[in-house]
Parts: C-alpha cells; structure tokens; sequence
C-alpha cells in the first residue's frame, strides 16, 4: 500500500506510505543525533517534559486514523481512475501541501545533486513504486488486506537489516518476531486452506510494497542519515520526485480518466492531501515532541483502523483468521522493534516516515 519516504531529516516519509510505516516507512524515521529537530537541539530534556501535554495524544489519534483509512481511499480512488493516476494524484496533491508548507516556513528545497540523486532513489522505493502496488493490488483484494499487508515492513526491514545493517544484530526475540509474523501472514491468507478466496497476485503486490518500504528505509539509512537538510526539506523534494517519476511513466502505461467522478476525484485528493501531506507534518511534530518511539505505534494502529473502515463502510467480508492474524502479525512485528540498544535510534535515518 506503504512511500516513500519522513524532525530534521525519506522520503516517509510514503508507507511512503503505507505504510505503514511506514518509515517507514518503516522502518519508521528518528532524527539523527546531528540533526534534532528544529528548536530542540541541545535540550533533550524538553522532549521528556511535552509528554504530559494532551495535544499530542489528539495529533497521534488523528494520524492513525488518516492513514488507517488510506486504504479505503485508495479503493474508492481506484473505482474511478486507473491505479497509477490514483497515485499520481496522491503524490501531487502531497506535493502540493509540504511546498505549501515550505514557502510559509521560507526553507528551502535541499540543494545538491547527490542529495537529489539519493532522493530520487528513495522516492522510487518509498513513494511511486509502494503506492502504485498497493493501488494495483487494491484491485484485486480488500482494503483490510491490503492494510494488513502494510503491517508486515517491519518484519520485512527486520530481515533485511541483518544482512544490511551491521548493528543490528540478531536476536532470540528478534527471530522469534520475525517467524511469529510469518505465522500470523499464513493465518491472514487462510494456508490451511489452500489460500482459497485470496487473490495471490493482489496479495503479492501488496506485500511487495510492504518490501519495498523497508528496502527504502535501510538505502535512506545509508545514504541520508546524517544530512542537514531538515525533514521538511527533505519530504518536500522526494514527493516532488515521486510526482515527476509518476508523471513521466502514467501516460505511457495508463490511458487518461475521460471523467472526473465525484467520489473518486475527492478520495485521491484526500489522500494525497490528508493521507500523504498532512499525515507527514503530523508525524513530524509527533517525533519532535514525544520522540521517535512513541510516534511510531502508529504503525500497529493502522491495520485495525483500515480493517473497520472496510467492512464497516465498504462491506467487506471478514472471517476469524484475518483479525486474528493481524494480531499475530502486529505481535510479531513488536517483538523485531525491540532493539539490541538504546543508541541504534541515533543511527536511524534523517528523512520523512514511511506512508501506507
């Protein structure tokens, strides 16, 4: 579903993007030692004290919730438009929203052809390619699936990183989590009964976005970690990417809408707006104020708030096995988050959180 990369920082900054986490996206972002984010450096004292205050919990709420129903929107979107003009709309209307924010604030896009040249890299896995499979898939599958499929990136970007990432190490809890998701995956789709009622082409999709996220999330780990453009910036110019990469490949691929229905044309827009611009500002606060840790459970939120807003408001059928390998899947994905140390966070990638 998953982007695409998210403070000071990508992309996120997406799951870009579903996501999610998302970064993540996500694989969910954390500033860097190097680079707090802005009016914070120096004072890590005046993270702990924002804790208490209700604002945040308001803003951490209302995120789940946008991107939660991301997935219903990319459905609805999709009854109207071809899935990679969904996803151009997404990203542009995105775009629009943190270019918006950029000339209110007066920063500016990051400057620097290899910082352009990695964000182009990071908008392709973070962003384009992640959003336009789960569009794809969508047709295909439900939206609970779909969201559910999200779920799986920190499994994803837990395997990866053993082989990626040096310092994280494996673990016994942490390959316990990674075998426990793979379990809670088969109980999703149904193995025991041959996978029947799934799609297998729309499920691989998704869960190819879900990859594609946690691939992002270690390449922006690698090559971005330690810039200092801030997130903002950074978000800014890997959605401006995304939107290019998708508006030089859509017309070759998919044959333009010849009507704008309602519905649909409202989906898209919300979100590209809500589900891709003003979700990152959110968790940009989010990891300003209350740190990385806290704002990234919005990840284990998502696929309970996408699997009511499908069967509540789209009707889709849900057996016992989809809620309750969902619950797998999400326990499994906590146990892999449970780091080998506390200073791992400081290596975690500059950019924006991943989108569903």
């Amino acid at each position: 579903m998953r982007t695409p990369p998210a403070p000071r920082t990508t992309a996120s900054t997406p799951h870009a993007t579903t996501a999610p986490p998302p970064r993540a996206p996500a694989p969910a972002p954390a500033p860097s030692t190097r680079t707090e984010a802005p009016g914070t450096a120096g004072r890590p004292a005046a993270r702990e004290g924002t804790r208490g205050r209700p604002g945040w919990r308001l803003r951490f709420a209302v995120l789940c919730l946008i991107w939660g129903f991301s997935f219903l929107l990319i459905k609805v979107g999709t009854d109207g438009f071809a899935p990679l003009y969904v996803t151009l709309g997404r990203l542009l209307f995105g775009t629009l929203v943190l270019l918006a924010v950029l000339a209110v604030k007066r920063e500016r896009l990051p400057r620097g052809v290899r910082t352009w040249g990695h964000l182009a890299v990071a908008a392709f896995l973070l962003n384009a390619f992640p959003f336009s499979l789960f569009a794809y898939a969508e047709l295909h599958i439900s939206s609970t699936l779909a969201g559910i499929c999200n779920a799986t990136t920190p499994l994803w970007g837990m395997l990866l990183s053993l082989v990626a990432l040096s310092e994280d190490r494996p673990t016994r809890r942490r390959i316990a989590g990674l075998g426990l998701g793979f379990v809670g995956v088969l109980t999703v789709l149904g193995a025991w009964q041959g996978f029947s009622g799934q799609d297998p082409a729309g499920t691989v999709m998704a869960l190819t976005a879900s990859l594609s996220y946690a691939v992002g999330w270690i390449y922006v780990r690698r090559t971005l970690a330690h810039t200092s453009h801030s997130h903002l910036s950074m978000a800014g110019g890997q959605l401006l990417l995304g939107t290019a990469q998708l508006g030089l490949v859509t017309p070759f691929f998919a044959a333009a809408p010849d009507s704008l229905p309602v519905l649909p044309l409202l989906s898209v827009l919300a979100l590209g707006a809500l589900g891709t611009g003003l979700a990152f500002l959110l968790q940009y606060g989010l990891v300003a104020e209350v740190g990385p840790t806290t704002a990234t459970l919005v990840t284990y939120f998502i696929p309970v708030i996408a699997t009511a807003a499908g069967v509540l408001l789209l009707g889709e059928a849900l057996t016992w096995n989809t809620p309750v390998g969902a619950v797998i899947v999400l326990a499994g994905a906590a146990l892999t988050q449970r780091g080998p140390r506390r200073a791992s966070a400081a290596r975690r990638p500059h950019g924006p959180p991943r989108q569903p």
